[in-house]
């Protein structure tokens, strides 16, 4: 499947799910751009925030149709002071007063936040001009993270011609323990299924398969295994396995035989930033995989970051993967 088919199945999917997503950062030309392609191709409503006038006289300059987007200038809105006493009870033990509360909940990505989290909008795509450390606060501090997952990660999906596979942690956390890398197979897991359709299988990657080989970074691996087995007892898990018994069928039968995972895998958890970075980078460079992503997951709703370099296409993609992961 190649990526661009991927993606136009997802834009048509998400157009079905009809959900509201805010583009927070309606001062970059790219994000209005994206919201005229959202609104107009029916993939999602569109939020946008800012100086209504000024995004106006931007339309305008860039030949931006805006019918059919709402705006919404967090200064003026009526939802200001609620959103600064729900913020100031959510961070006062962490000594913000309320008057830190209003002036936070004013910036665009906040108030996005305090959106998504109050249900004004399914989702939320910034980044474009924010950074990843202030996406990752607004999305924490607001949104939250999801009910029994204790980190926030990433993942990426790898498209081959006839394959798609979710590769995780490759962007995010440098040297997860192993609950926390059970709760990012749990993540991926679930997320792989509503962008693909497909059952996640769900490979946790080592140096070793099935004790060829004794370390204690092998067992931080298997404890994520026992871990994701105790929480989502319904998701075929299996670990540790090499990247070759986890995907090449009759590797995994001779390495592992009788796993249901080996051989068959496509969500494929790397045990530390290190592996999963390189991975993605080989699979995407040397492997000619398509990647995209990555993408945050973790939180209760959608929250997601985009790369600075972001194209408008990026944009769009990301929110029709925001409408696909919403509840």
């Amino acid at each position: 499947m190649a990526q661009i088919e991927l993606l136009q199945q997802m834009r048509e999917k998400a157009s079905q799910r009809k959900k509201t997503i805010v583009l927070p950062e309606s001062h970059d030309e790219r994000v209005l751009r994206a919201a005229e392609i959202l609104t107009k191709g029916k993939v999602a409503s569109v939020i946008t925030l800012g100086n209504e006038q000024k995004i106006r006289d931007d339309a305008k300059k860039l030949g931006v149709d805006l019918q059919g987007i709402r705006i919404i200038d967090p200064d003026k809105s009526d939802k200001l002071s609620d959103f600064a006493n729900i913020f100031y009870n959510l961070r006062k033990h962490k000594g913000v007063t309320i008057e830190q509360a209003r002036e936070t909940v004013k910036r665009d990505i906040f108030f996005a936040g305090m959106m998504v989290r109050e249900g004004m909008a399914q989702g939320s795509v910034g980044g474009s001009v924010a950074t990843t450390a202030d996406i990752t606060r607004a999305g924490i501090f607001c949104v939250g993270l999801g009910e029994g997952i204790s980190i926030l990660s990433s993942f990426f999906l790898m498209v081959y011609p006839d394959r798609v596979y979710s590769f995780a942690d490759c962007a995010v956390n440098p040297n997860p323990d192993s609950a926390q890398l059970a709760d990012i197979a749990i993540s991926t897991a679930d997320n792989h299924k509503k962008l693909t359709g497909e059952e996640p299988y769900i490979a946790m990657l080592s140096f070793s398969t099935k004790g060829s080989a004794e370390h204690e970074l092998i067992d931080k691996v298997r404890q994520a295994v026992n871990f994701v087995k105790q929480k989502r007892p319904d998701l075929k898990v299996d670990g540790e396995l090499q990247f070759d018994a986890a995907i090449v069928d009759s590797v995994g039968k001779k390495k592992a035989p009788g796993s249901e995972v080996a051989g068959r895998a496509n969500v494929l958890v790397f045990p530390d930033l290190n592996s999963g970075n390189i991975g993605y980078k080989i699979a995407q460079r040397l492997g000619k995989a398509e990647a995209v992503g990555p993408v945050n997951q973790g939180l209760k709703k959608p929250f997601f970051d985009l790369s600075r370099g972001c194209s408008v296409d990026d944009i769009v993609n990301t929110a029709a993967i925001a409408c696909l992961i919403a509840e």
